[in-house]
C-alpha cells in the first residue's frame, strides 16, 4: 500500500489499493517493460528470419538473450531513464541500454540489428496496444464482477412490487428486480462490445511505408514480416498508417467506456433517489460517520463516490476519444503526452465501480414504505381500468378515468365503488376487484 499524503493524484494516495493493478500497467516502469520486451522480441525476429546479412545467431546467445529479457526490474527501469534524461528520447533510451549489455556481455555483434528498420512509433504504438489491452481486461473483469451483484440483487428482488416513477410522479408498478435486470442487461450488452475491440499496432516504420524494413529484407514481403511479428502479441496490425498507429480503436473503446459508465452512473442516480425517497434503506455502519454535526445521518456516499469517479473518468475519455484519432499530416507529438495519462481514466472508473459495488451490498429494500406507497396510490390502476374499459368497447375510457382520477385521490374504496358501477362483464369486472397496485406488475417478475 502506498502510504505517502504527499502525492499529487488521489489514484496514487487515497486510492491506490483500489488501482494497484491499473498502476502497475501504466506506470513509466511497465512502458519501459514493454518497449523493451518488444525491442528485443524484434532482435530476435530479425536474427531468426534472416534479414539481409544479419549474422547466425547461436541458441547459447539466444538462451543469454532471454535471460536478459526475462530480467527485467526496477534497476533496469532506472538505468534507462538515466540513459533518457541525457538523450532526451524515451525509446533511443532503451536501445542504448540494451546495447551496452550487449557491449559487456559478448553479444557485441548483435548490437547493428538492434532496432534495425523501427521508427519509435512502431515501438510505442504496440507498447500501448499491449498495455491499453490488459487494462480492459481488467476493467471488463470489474465491470462483470459488479454486474454480477446487479444480477444477483435482480433475482433476490424480482417478486418485490414497488411504485414506479416516470417524470418523478406515480405511474404503473413494477418491482425492483427488474429495474435491476434493466441495468444488468445494459451493462451486458456494453461488456460485449468492449470485449470485440481489438487492439491495434502499426509496423510501417517512419511514415508508414515500410522503408528500411524493406531494404533490410527485400526478398521478402515487409507487410508479411510486420503481421507475422504482431500477431506473436495477439495484437491486429494497421497495415496503412502514417507515422503513427491513427488510434481509432483507443477511441472506440473509450467511447465504449464511456457507455459503461453512463449505465453505471444511472444506476448511481437512481439508487441515490430510491434511498432519498425510502424505497431503499442503508445498513449502518456503527463505526462510520455520516456528518461532522448531525449523528443521524447514513448517506449514500458510495454511490455519491461512484458518480464523482465517473465525471472523472468520462471527462478524460472523451478527451482521449476526440483527441487521439487527430494528427497533424504524418504525425505530431500531441497523442504521445496524452496517451500517457489513459490509464488515469482506467483508475477513476475503476474506483468508481468498486464504489457501486459497495454502495449496492450497503442497502436493502424498506418493504414498509414500499407498501405504503402503493397503498397510496390506487391512481396507478387506472390504466388497467380504461384498458378493460376499451376492451369492452365503452366509449371515452380515457376520459372518465382521467375525470375520476386527475389530479384527485383516489382509495382503495373509491376504485372499487367505481368498478362495481362499470358495465362490462363478469370475468373482467372480477379481474379489476381483486387487481391492487402490488400485483399491477404485468409480467415484471418473469422477465430475464
Amino acid at each position: 500500500m502506498n502510504n505517502s499524503i504527499n502525492n499529487l493524484s488521489p489514484l496514487d494516495g487515497r486510492y491506490s489499493q483500489k488501482v494497484s493493478e491499473i498502476t502497475q500497467l501504466f506506470s513509466e516502469k511497465a512502458l519501459i517493460h514493454k518497449r523493451f520486451i518488444i525491442e528485443i522480441e524484434w532482435l530476435l525476429f530479425v536474427l531468426n528470419e534472416s534479414f539481409y546479412k544479419t549474422i547466425k545467431i547461436s541458441k547459447k546467445d539466444i538462451i543469454k538473450i532471454i535471460k536478459f529479457k526475462n530480467n527485467f526490474d526496477d534497476s533496469y527501469a532506472k538505468k534507462i531513464k538515466n540513459i533518457e534524461s541525457k538523450t532526451n528520447h524515451d525509446v533511443k533510451a532503451v536501445e542504448y541500454f540494451i546495447n551496452d549489455f550487449f557491449n559487456k556481455n559478448k553479444l557485441k555483434k548483435f548490437i547493428p540489428y538492434v532496432h534495425l528498420g523501427l521508427t519509435s512509433e512502431d515501438v510505442n504504438s504496440l507498447s500501448y496496444a499491449l498495455m491499453i489491452s490488459e487494462a480492459k481486461d481488467i476493467t471488463i473483469n470489474s465491470i462483470k464482477l459488479l454486474n454480477k451483484e446487479i444480477k444477483s440483487l435482480s433475482l433476490k428482488y424480482k417478486r418485490i412490487s414497488f411504485l414506479a416513477r416516470t417524470h418523478g410522479q406515480p405511474a404503473s408498478p413494477s418491482t425492483i428486480g427488474k429495474e435491476m435486470l434493466v441495468f444488468h442487461k445494459r451493462l451486458e450488452r456494453q461488456i460485449d462490445q468492449l470485449t470485440h475491440i481489438k487492439p491495434m499496432a502499426k509496423w510501417g516504420g517512419a511514415t508508414g511505408n515500410y522503408h528500411t524494413i524493406y531494404i533490410a529484407n527485400r526478398k521478402r514481403d515487409p507487410i508479411k514480416l510486420a503481421t507475422k511479428f504482431i500477431k506473436k502479441f495477439k495484437v491486429e496490425h494497421n497495415v496503412i498508417t502514417t507515422q503513427i498507429e491513427p488510434h481509432d480503436w483507443i477511441a472506440e473503446t473509450c467511447h465504449a467506456l464511456i457507455r459503461v459508465n453512463n449505465i453505471i452512473n444511472d444506476l448511481n442516480n437512481d439508487f441515490w433517489l430510491y434511498i432519498s425517497n425510502d424505497i431503499f434503506i442503508l445498513k449502518a455502519n456503527k463505526y462510520e460517520i455520516g456528518s461532522s454535526t448531525m449523528p443521524h445521518k447514513v448517506n449514500p456516499i458510495d454511490f455519491e463516490n461512484s458518480e464523482g469517479n465517473i465525471g472523472l473518468a468520462n471527462s478524460m475519455l472523451n478527451f482521449f476519444a476526440v483527441k487521439l484519432p487527430i494528427s497533424r499530416l504524418q504525425r505530431d507529438l500531441s497523442d504521445s503526452t496524452a496517451l500517457r495519462n489513459i490509464g488515469v481514466a482506467f483508475g477513476y472508473s475503476l474506483v468508481a465501480y468498486k464504489s457501486t459495488i459497495k454502495g449496492l451490498q450497503k442497502v436493502a429494500p424498506n418493504n414498509k414504505k414500499i407498501k405504503e406507497e402503493l397503498n397510496n396510490n390506487w391512481v396507478v390502476l387506472s390504466e388497467a381500468v380504461q384498458t378493460i374499459m376499451r376492451l369492452e368497447n365503452i366509449d371515452n375510457a380515457y376520459e372518465k378515468l382521467k375525470e375520476l382520477t386527475r389530479g384527485k385521490n383516489l382509495n382503495q374504496e373509491k376504485y372499487l365503488r367505481f368498478i362495481e358501477t362499470l358495465n362490462i362483464s363478469t370475468k373482467n369486472k372480477e379481474y379489476l376487484m381483486k387487481l391492487k397496485p402490488e400485483n399491477y406488475i404485468g409480467i415484471a417478475s418473469d422477465l430475464k
